[in-house]
């Protein structure tokens, strides 16, 4: 494989590394308040984009079917809100015998009891070509539930409480969620010929947004002044592991030491995610040509028993 093949099919590892690089070089460009405006561009404009795009990709049969895959959702929020907290609360009892800050072995546990993030997620499943369908769901619906559930969790396993703008964020998911996504499907039925035809690189379009979304996540995770930890502290909480974290510990004088684990979570997620991502492409590649096979061979044997 000539090196031009090589990076083309490697163009998205590439453009990680490109971007989280020009987000240490430079992270006031991409920072909250900065020139890119991440704060309306991404937290608006991108993830309404994702889902405009997946509305847009996806035939609405996909998504009906979806909606009737009841025990594969009630088994994703039952791990994402209730296993991994609690799988969390018991290794922080073992990392709370050594030398790690207990403010930050608090901000992990906030950290388990956030829903995932809806766009990352949807992004890393359509790439790896699993059932987008069900992770916009899942995404969407851990999400509104997490406005709920999350604050019950922190005052089962902090004793935090505070009260929740359950309004401005359902809005806001509502918003960049599902009204894009209800967009993108009304314009499918009118562009449905054209989209089979031309076949445009919604898988693509996706990624590049996601390569945005990672040098603005990059670049507030660098130009953020309370990181200074030690290295022990802060390699267990990349390995081990929103704006509801400042809502709930609002004055908090430990609220620095607590937001670490979030800024380092969604980074090293999406990073982590994007790495083994050709890996499990290709193994989902080889579990689909296996039940295509099995397929086959079942409709082969029923054939000739009907004969």
């Amino acid at each position: 494989m000539g090196l031009f093949a090589r990076v083309r099919k490697e163009w998205f590892i590439i453009g990680i590394v490109l971007v989280i690089t020009c987000a240490k070089l430079a992270p006031s460009v991409g920072v909250k308040g900065g020139p890119l405006r991440p704060e309306i561009t991404i937290t608006y404009v991108a993830v309404s984009v994702i889902f405009f795009n997946s509305g847009l990709s996806l035939k609405t049969e996909e998504l009906a079917s979806a909606l009737m895959h009841v025990k594969l959702h009630f088994f994703v929020q039952t791990f994402t809100l209730v296993f991994f907290p609690i799988a969390i609360w018991l290794l922080l009892k073992v990392l709370a015998l050594t030398a790690i800050n207990e403010w930050l072995l608090r901000g992990l546990q906030t950290v388990a009891c956030m829903p995932p993030p809806v766009s990352s997620a949807v992004i890393l499943t359509k790439a790896v070509g699993g059932n987008e369908a069900a992770a916009i769901f899942n995404s969407a619906f851990g999400s509104f539930l997490g406005i709920v559930v999350t604050p019950l969790l922190l005052l089962v396993f902090l004793g935090s409480s505070s009260s929740v703008p359950f309004t401005s964020i359902f809005s806001q998911l509502f918003m960049t969620v599902v009204v894009p996504l209800i967009v993108g499907q009304v314009c499918r039925r009118f562009l449905r010929e054209c989209l089979d035809r031309r076949k445009p690189p919604f898988g693509t379009v996706s990624s590049v947004v996601l390569l945005m979304i990672i040098y603005t996540t990059f670049c507030d995770t660098f130009s953020n002044p309370n990181i200074e930890l030690d290295h022990l502290s802060l390699l267990l909480v990349v390995f081990i592991s929103i704006p509801m974290l400042k809502i709930v510990f609002e004055g908090y004088e430990h609220l620095s030491l607590i937001s670490v684990p979030l800024l380092i979570y969604h980074p090293a997620q999406i990073l982590l995610g994007s790495i083994l991502l050709p890996s499990i492409k290709t193994w989902m590649s080889g579990r689909q040509k296996v039940t295509l096979t099995h397929s086959h061979t079942d409709t082969q044997i029923k054939s000739r028993i009907t004969k």
